[in-house]
């Protein structure tokens, strides 16, 4: 090489790492306040892999990151990859265009929202959330920032575009993944741990894990939350951006706008199949929009076929749904259908069995717990099942912990699972899965195998360990993880003299609270309708103790519009298979032990019950029927 072109070569090294430390200091000395980041989405594989790590990573999604980026930072060497072809890391959020993060703040002294509110957590996920724009992110410079930080690491390995992956194992425990590469090798890598960040759960599923999907921990396997298609709208400007946040329906701030409720009389051309829900939407840095709001239902994520079938059903919808929106919303009328998202945003599937399960109940009592390594905040959010479901916001809590024991799966060793298929109840999972929660998951994974092979311990032995927790939660504290449980008041339903039943009754998705947690109806008169429901419940959920027919278990006058305590104790005597003289019903339960006493006494207008009521009714005669206790 002449000495010409070899100092245009030192030039232009120059000129990149200059731009490089000028965007990262931008907010410091003031510079390119308005500009793009460097534009560098695709991960490139570091090169020839070992034949053994310390740890394998097993998904590229965020919270494999920063799995990878703890066990790394703690001295293990990491070979972090993926069996789904990706070019970049991130996953759904880089991916499947989820560019809205579902923050979990901490709770206030008073328990009030508060602006200023900080983050739960905080560790890998706000040293990356940092780099980024706000509550809505550029997905091509979350991808920038997330290479960033991997390339970082000289201990970590990155193995992309892969065609597969599976787990080969040593009797009961993982030794390594048997990975197909870009080119078609197989190649065989032993690991001394191995932590599953896939979406699905993929990993742990092959290893012989056990685990349930969907609800089915309900009663209801089939039935899971919605599938999205995120979809790209092009040319914002700022004065359009700032029309959204005119409308008296919708808000706006620097990154994100949420709004456009009527957005949901979108008439679909599949109603069984897509549908179309108020507008999540964030902006991108090339003045284009990304729009979380479609909904495609029944579509089974751990079926590739059905898959595609989602994929093709939600690409040919978009086009329409972007013309409707300009039809029917002046403030979108200029923008222009700018394609969809690589990969669908799979809400729900398999939910891992681990040593704790996360309950609704913990979730509801905002719970800590002694092996607490990350915890959550945010609104359980349940999204449509169908066209008929409205989905729900179940509860809002405060602060609730997240057990190590979780991510500890059930029978096979040398393995954790992070992310939204850890070992959490499908309820609670519907606050549990967010991504900042995972990524903190995944932090104390990678945490935790170096202190697994440290002390030569199994992670399940880990678990049982108090003082190795200890050090555990000590270590991620050392490494900016905030393990804080907070001071704030106990929610005022935990006082309703119905409490008990309440906790039953939500266990079972009998209920919802809302955002504000007041939409429980404690006081409220029962329905037969709603008590008919409850008896569904029962009979989903526990068909061996509660198998009659749902349907014809509230008999009521015509016209009526409450249930009389006697009505009640004679659906749930029928249900449960118990004969009981007519009129007699509640003298039944009480004879044969399945009704306490006191719940009787409670009661305060025996012609009516009260929702309170119903479900103290229904609590009793699961534990002294069932066996089955929430609490």
């Amino acid at each position: 090489m002449s000495k010409r072109k070899t100092s245009f070569a030192i030039l232009a090294a120059v000129l990149v790492l200059a731009s490089v430390l000028l965007w990262a200091w931008r907010d410091r000395i003031g510079l390119f306040a308005n500009t793009e980041p460097p534009s560098q989405p695709e991960a490139v594989s570091t090169g020839e892999p070992k034949e053994h790590y310390d740890v394998i990573v097993a998904g590229t999604d965020p919270e494999g990151v920063a799995a990878a980026l703890s066990a790394a930072r703690s001295g293990l060497s990491v070979l972090l990859t993926d069996g789904k072809d990706r070019d970049r890391l991130g996953g759904l959020i880089t991916l499947g265009w989820l560019n809205s993060f579902d923050l979990n703040f901490a709770p206030t002294e008073d328990g009030k929202p508060s602006a200023d509110r900080e983050l739960l957590n905080k560790g890998v996920f706000q040293e990356w959330y940092d780099q980024l724009e706000g509550t809505s992110i550029d997905v091509v410079h979350a991808a920038s920032a997330l290479n960033r930080m991997v390339s970082a690491e000289p201990d970590i390995d990155l193995l992309m575009r892969t065609r597969s992956m599976k787990p080969f194992m040593d009797g009961t425990e993982i030794a390594g993944l048997e990975i197909v590469d870009e080119s078609g090798v197989t190649r065989t890598i032993g690991a001394n741990a191995v932590i599953d960040a896939t979406q699905d759960g993929d990993i742990a599923a092959l290893a012989g894990v056990p685990y349930t999907t969907g609800r089915e921990d309900l009663g209801n396997p089939e039935a899971r939350m919605a599938v999205t298609l995120v979809f790209k709208l092009s040319g914002v400007t700022d004065e359009i951006w700032q029309s959204f946040g005119k409308r008296e329906d919708t808000g706006i701030d620097k990154m994100s706008a949420w709004g456009f409720p009527d957005a949901k009389l979108y008439e679909s051309s599949n109603p069984d199949k897509v549908a179309l829900r108020g507008l999540n939407i964030g902006r991108q840095n090339d003045d284009t929009l990304l729009i979380n709001a479609m909904h495609l239902f029944g579509i089974d994520p751990l079926d590739r076929q059905s898959l595609e079938e989602g994929m093709e059903i939600g690409k040919k919808e978009a086009p329409r749904i972007v013309d409707y929106l300009k039809r029917n919303f002046k403030e979108l009328s200029q923008l222009e259908y700018a394609g969809t998202a690589p990969e669908l945003y799979v809400r729900e599937s398999r939910h891992i069995r681990g040593e704790y399960r996360l309950t609704i109940a913990d979730v509801m009592e905002n719970r800590d717990f002694w092996d607490a390594i990350a915890y959550g905040s945010y609104d359980v959010d349940i999204q449509r099942l169908n066209r008929q479901d409205t989905g729900a916001i179940m509860l809002s809590p405060q602060q609730y912990g997240v057990p190590f024991r979780s991510l500890v799966p059930l029978e096979v060793d040398r393995l954790l699972v992070v992310g939204r298929s850890a070992s959490f109840d499908s309820l609670p999972h519907g606050s549990a899965r967010v991504v900042p929660l995972g990524m903190a998951t995944g932090q104390a994974a990678g945490a935790a195998a170096k202190l697994a092979i440290e002390r030569d311990m199994s992670f399940r032995e880990l678990s049982r360990s108090k003082e190795a927790v200890a050090e555990l939660r000590s270590r991620l504290a050392e490494a900016g993880v905030d393990l804080k449980y907070r001071s704030f008041p106990k929610p005022s339903y935990m006082n309703h003299k119905a409490y008990k039943g309440l906790l039953a009754a939500v266990s079972m998705n009998m209920t919802i609270g809302g955002y504000d947690n007041d939409r429980w109806d404690l006081d409220g008169k029962a329905s037969p309708a709603s008590f008919r429901n409850m008896m569904l419940r029962l009979f989903l959920m526990y068909p061996d103790q509660f198998g009659e027919n749902p349907a014809k278990a509230v008999q009521t006058g015509s016209g009526s519009r409450v249930v009389s305590l006697e009505q009640a104790s004679g659906a749930l005597c029928f249900m449960a298979g118990a004969e009981y003289d007519k009129g007699r019903a509640t003298g039944e339960l009480l004879r044969r032990g399945w009704l306490k006493e006191e719940t009787v006494q409670a009661v305060t207008d025996q012609e009516a019950l009260t929702n309170g009521e119903a479900f103290m009714l229904l609590r009793d005669v699961l534990e002294f029927h069932a066996g089955v206790v929430y609490e």
